[in-house]
């Protein structure tokens, strides 16, 4: 919602919280009506339930649940949301929150979205609905509505793992198009001039898009390409990387070298060269991504980037305790990575 502000230099157009009056008004209903479908009571019809939850989309508007108890004091609580709790790397992210939470009164409280921004949009929602202090979110795939709700609170926001675009506050990360540049140039340094590639669901983890964008570019700049890839849907696993690899060989493509999404699909890649009796970098090099310890631990260390997330989430939490009001201009926190040559490419 806007409203007009005259000062000395002018009109000053400011950004106000949505009311559910204005839900109402938008829905052409009364407020009473539409407080009822907000909170899920009563016997409404179908068309104005619809017509009010449209309101509730289109404004960004979100109820206070909060408002009784907390109406004079902050919530204490930081909203963390996470796409996976079975991806290693995230389980790292939240130690990191936890570390640089610990001795400073708030209490995160963690939400999972499966990789699905509708998911996301539904937590977000619930979340600003008990005042929280901040908000820690992972990369910039939001929806159009959450990105409305997040403009109307003006609560801290850190967007993490990723610092390619421009954040709503604070990104903490790292470049994944450049990660995919240096892997691509430190294989080509090496020799390798027949690629295969393989990754899992873009739609899951868009990162591993960028890096692949990466790897291609700085293949191109050396007039090469990959000559065979192959996917798997859904997130990584260590069983896809196995089956992909498998799969990949298949094709009957000649390849010196294979890079993975990430360390789940390469070490599934390593395990299946073991079984398949393929000697790692002698007849195919393998390079993954993410610098988990279980590639460390393989009779060959596997070549990988390496990427802290635990700094991710402890500068990420630092940060937004810094100051509880969004700042006007955003910040961005590179991390970096390190390449790790490993044994296997």
């Amino acid at each position: 919602m806007l409203a007009l502000s005259f000062g000395g230099d002018g009109v000053e157009i400011k950004r106000s919280v949505p009311r559910l009056a204005d839900v109402a008004r938008l829905a052409g209903v009364s407020p009473i009506t539409a407080s009822r479908v907000v909170r899920g009571e009563g016997p409404i019809a179908q068309a104005t339930r619809q017509r009010v939850l449209d309101a509730v989309q289109q404004l960004g508007y979100v109820p206070n649940r909060a408002a009784g108890a907390l109406a004079s004091s902050s919530s204490k609580l930081i909203g963390v949301l996470i796409p996976s709790l079975t991806n290693i790397v995230f389980p790292d992210v939240l130690r990191g929150i936890n570390v640089a939470l610990a001795a400073s009164g708030y209490q995160a409280l963690v939400g999972v979205t499966e990789y699905d921004p509708r998911i996301e949009q539904e937590i977000v929602a619930s979340l600003l609905a008990w005042n929280p202090e901040a908000l820690i979110l992972t990369g910039f795939d939001h929806t159009d509505a959450t990105r409305r709700m997040l403009d109307n609170h003006k609560v801290r926001i850190a967007e993490l793992m990723e610092i390619d675009e421009t954040p709503i506050d604070v990104a903490v990360g790292l470049s994944h198009p450049k990660a995919g540049l240096e892997i691509g140039r430190h294989l080509i340094a090496k020799g390798y001039r027949k690629f295969g590639y393989v990754g899992h669901d873009w739609r899951a983890d868009r990162r591993s898009r960028l890096r692949y964008d990466g790897l291609r570019a700085a293949l191109a700049d050396h007039g090469l390409g990959i000559v065979a890839e192959h996917y798997s849907e859904g997130p990584s696993s260590i069983q896809k990387g196995r089956q992909s690899l498998a799969s990949l060989l298949e094709q009957g493509r000649e390849l010196d070298v294979v890079v993975f999404s990430n360390d789940d699909m390469a070490v599934g890649g390593y395990l299946h060269c073991v079984a398949a009796g393929l000697a790692v970098r002698d007849d195919l090099a393998l390079f993954g991504f993410n610098g988990l310890e279980i590639g460390e631990a393989l009779p060959h260390a596997l070549s990988t980037i390496y990427s802290d997330r635990f700094r991710i989430g402890k500068i990420a939490a630092e940060k937004l305790l810094e100051q509880k009001s969004r700042p006007a201009e955003q910040t961005i926190i590179d991390i970096g990575f390190v390449l790790r040559e490993g044994q296997t490419a």
